[in-house]
């Protein structure tokens, strides 16, 4: 199962806190130990089609693994969760943890508000949960996507919709003058 978002929805540290038996590994490693991709630490450039063929081959066995990061749904993974935050929450997020310029944290949050992630997760017929992350705990994030992980019962998405408050549009409108 893929656990996907925009950066800064929380994904790896909710893959942290979700207990075993499962189990989770970054997009960037698994790239790494594919031979699909090159670089350090965050810094990890990943050949999506290489890896995709690479898992193709390589079918996980075992207790059930979480592929983690905002690529993994672009991998030939069946189901996906979407972790999503208000655009305003998010920016803070990020800033708080000094992610990127000021350019890539606003592409992020525009991404976010136009549910860039969720609609690619849809377009590749993934069976998908949405997950708002807004104001929880990682805890709590993290035992509603166990048990989504554990159960799989239902997909479901479409509940999250950020144009539709004042400030995500007060925040991206003069951008679009």
């Amino acid at each position: 199962m893929a656990l996907t978002g925009t950066p800064g929805t929380g994904k790896s540290s909710v893959a942290r806190a979700i207990a075993p038996p499962v189990r989770s590994v970054e997009v960037g490693v698994l790239a790494l130990q594919a031979g699909a991709g090159r670089g350090r630490s965050r810094d990890i450039e990943v050949d999506v089609a290489r890896l995709g063929r690479w898992i193709r081959g390589h079918p996980p066995r075992g207790p059930t693994r979480l592929v983690v990061g905002h690529l993994s749904h672009l991998l030939p993974i069946r189901d996906a969760v979407v972790l999503r935050c208000h655009p305003v929450e998010l920016l803070a997020r990020l800033r708080t943890a000094r992610r990127g310029s000021a350019s890539d944290r606003r592409e992020n949050v525009v991404a976010e508000t136009t549910d860039v992630v969720l609609l690619e997760a849809l377009r590749r017929r993934r069976r998908v949960w949405e997950v708002d992350t807004t104001g929880r705990s990682v805890a709590d994030v993290a035992r509603e996507v166990d048990a989504i992980v554990r159960d799989r019962a239902g997909p479901h998405h479409g509940s999250v919709d950020w144009l539709a408050d004042p400030l995500v549009t007060d925040y991206l409108l003069p951008a679009l003058r």
